[in-house]
C-alpha cells in the first residue's frame, strides 16, 4: 500500500531524490566494469596466442573477426542480463508488489522509503476509531505503536476475557487488522465472525490471539507473535496487563449521581456521565507502552469512544503521567459525530474539556476536527456532528486544525486516509511556523482553517 501519486509516470520515479536506489545502481555498475576489466585482460591473455585447449577457442570465438566477437558478446551479454532481471522481478519482486496492492516497483520503493523515515507516531485509544487511524497512518510511517485500553468487557472479547482470564481480545484485533500487511483473505479470515453455533458472536481474530496467548503463555507474548504471523508493520501494545474494570459516575434525573460498573453497561444508561474511574484505581502501566510514549515524535489520542475507549487509558497513572512528560507533539482527534449514551449533544469543547478534567492537566498541542456537515441527515436519530459553536471552545490552551475528515460511506465516522493526511500536513506546517495569530488561513496541502485559543 503506498503513496499516492496520481497519474505520475512511475518510470520518472527513479530520478527522484531520496529513493537510495541511484547510488547503488552506480555501485553496481563499476563493480561490473571492475569485473569486465578483469575479463578483458584474461581475453587478452588467451588471444595473445598462448596454447589452450581447444574448446576454449571456441568459447572465446576466436574463429570469427574481433568487430563480430565484440558484438556476438555485447548482444548475449544484454540477452542474458534482460532474462535475469525479468526473471528475478517475476520471482522475487512481483508477489512482494501484489501484496502491497499492484503499484510499480518505484513508487513502491519510493512510498517505503518514506514511511521508514515517518515519525515515531503512539496512538492511544481503541474500538473502531483506533483501528481506522491506525489504517491511515500507515500510508505514511512504519514507526506507528498502537496503546489499547483492557477495559472492553462486551460481546465476544467480554465472553472470552470472563472464560479464559485473559484481556480482551477484539480491539487488538482491528489494530493488528489495520496494521498487518498480510493478504486480503487472511484478513478476512481473522475478521470473520462466526453465527448461529456455540461459537455464534465469536471472531476468528479473537479466538486465535486467545489461543496463541494460551501457547505462548502470556498475552502480551500471544500479541507478538500474532503480529509476525500477520506481518504488522509497528507495535500493538496494552495499556496495562491488569484485568481493570471500567467504572462511571451518572446523574440520575433527580440529580443525584450513582455508580455503575462495566464498559458496556455505560452507554446503556442513558443519563449524563460525570465522571469515569477504573477499578482497581493504580493498575501497573505496560512498560513497553511507557517507552512507546516517551520516545515519540507524535502521539496521537482519539477517536473514538470518549468515555469508554479513550480514557480507560489515559486513567492508568503511569500512562496519564507518560503523556504529560512527554516531549513529542499532541493531538487529540475529535469524534466526528456525537455517540448515543456517551457524548449527548456535546460539542468540540466539551470533548476536549472532560479529557483534560479526567487527567488533571491541558494535555493537547493541537486538536484536530471536522469541518464537513453535508451528510448530517445520514447520521441518524440523535446523532448530529461535532462542532465549534461561537465562543464554546472557551479557554483550552490549544489550537483546533479543521479539516474534511468524512467517510462519504458512514459519515458518522472518519475517513482513514483524510484522517492521516490531516495529521500528516499539521506536522509539515508545524515544523515551519510560528505562532499564527488567531483566526489565520492555512494553505498547507489543502485548505485548512486553524483557530488559536489564546
Amino acid at each position: 500500500m503506498g503513496l499516492h501519486r496520481g497519474k505520475k509516470d512511475s518510470n520518472l520515479v527513479w530520478l527522484e531524490p531520496g529513493l537510495n536506489v541511484k547510488r547503488w545502481i552506480l555501485v553496481l555498475l563499476l563493480g561490473m566494469i571492475a569485473l569486465a576489466i578483469g575479463a578483458a585482460y584474461l581475453l587478452k591473455d588467451i588471444y595473445s596466442g598462448r596454447s589452450y585447449p581447444p574448446a576454449v577457442y571456441f568459447l572465446t570465438l576466436q574463429f570469427i573477426p574481433r568487430w563480430s566477437r565484440a558484438l556476438v558478446f555485447g548482444i548475449l551479454g544484454a540477452g542474458i542480463s534482460a532474462i535475469a532481471m525479468k526473471k528475478l522481478y517475476v520471482n522475487a519482486l512481483k508477489p512482494v508488489l501484489e501484496i502491497q496492492g499492484g503499484e510499480s516497483l518505484p513508487l513502491f520503493l519510493l512510498s517505503r522509503r518514506k514511511r521508514n523515515r515517518g515519525p515515531k507516531i503512539v496512538a492511544i485509544g481503541g474500538g473502531h476509531g483506533l483501528s481506522s487511524l491506525l489504517h491511515g497512518l500507515r500510508l505514511y510511517t512504519e514507526e506507528i505503536t498502537a496503546i489499547v485500553t483492557v477495559a472492553d468487557d462486551g460481546g465476544s472479547s467480554g465472553r472470552l476475557r470472563k472464560d479464559f482470564g485473559i484481556l480482551p481480545p477484539g480491539d487488538f484485533r482491528n489494530c493488528i487488522a489495520a496494521l498487518s500487511d498480510a493478504e486480503d483473505l487472511m484478513q478476512l479470515l481473522f475478521q470473520y465472525r462466526f453465527g448461529g453455533t456455540d461459537l455464534g458472536g465469536h471472531s476468528f481474530g479473537n479466538l486465535f490471539i486467545t489461543a496463541i496467548a494460551s501457547i505462548t503463555g502470556s498475552f502480551e507474548e500471544g500479541l507478538k507473535q500474532t503480529s509476525k504471523i500477520l506481518a504488522v508493520h509497528g507495535e500493538v501494545l496494552p495499556s496495562t496487563l491488569a484485568s481493570v474494570t471500567l467504572c462511571a459516575e451518572i446523574a440520575s434525573e433527580q440529580g443525584e449521581t450513582r455508580k455503575i460498573c462495566g464498559e458496556s453497561r455505560i452507554p446503556k444508561t442513558g443519563h449524563r456521565i460525570v465522571r469515569t474511574y477504573i477499578d482497581p484505581s493504580s493498575p501497573p502501566a505496560y512498560p513497553e507502552a511507557i517507552k512507546a510514549i516517551l520516545d515519540a515524535d507524535v502521539i496521537v489520542i482519539g477517536p473514538g469512544s470518549l468515555y469508554t475507549s479513550i480514557l480507560p487509558n489515559l486513567l492508568v497513572p503511569d500512562i496519564r503521567e507518560a503523556v504529560k512528560v512527554a516531549s513529542g507533539t499532541k493531538i487529540y482527534v475529535c469524534n466526528v459525530a456525537t455517540q448515543r449514551g456517551e457524548t449527548d449533544g456535546y460539542s468540540l469543547s466539551d470533548h476536549v474539556e472532560v479529557i483534560n478534567e479526567h487527567l488533571g492537566f491541558e494535555a493537547f498541542h493541537w486538536v484536530i476536527a471536522n469541518d464537513n456537515f453535508v451528510q448530517e441527515h445520514r447520521l441518524g436519530p440523535g446523532v448530529s456532528f461535532v462542532r465549534a459553536e461561537g465562543n464554546d471552545l472557551g479557554e483550552l490552551g490549544t489550537r483546533v486544525w479543521f479539516s474534511d475528515l468524512v467517510d462519504e460511506e458512514m459519515p458518522w465516522r472518519h475517513d482513514p486516509v483524510k484522517l492521516a493526511r490531516s495529521i500528516m500536513n499539521l506536522l509539515e506546517a508545524g515544523r515551519n511556523e510560528r505562532r499564527p495569530p488567531r483566526g489565520m488561513l492555512m494553505n498547507t496541502y489543502e485548505h485548512l482553517k486553524e483557530v488559536t485559543i489564546e
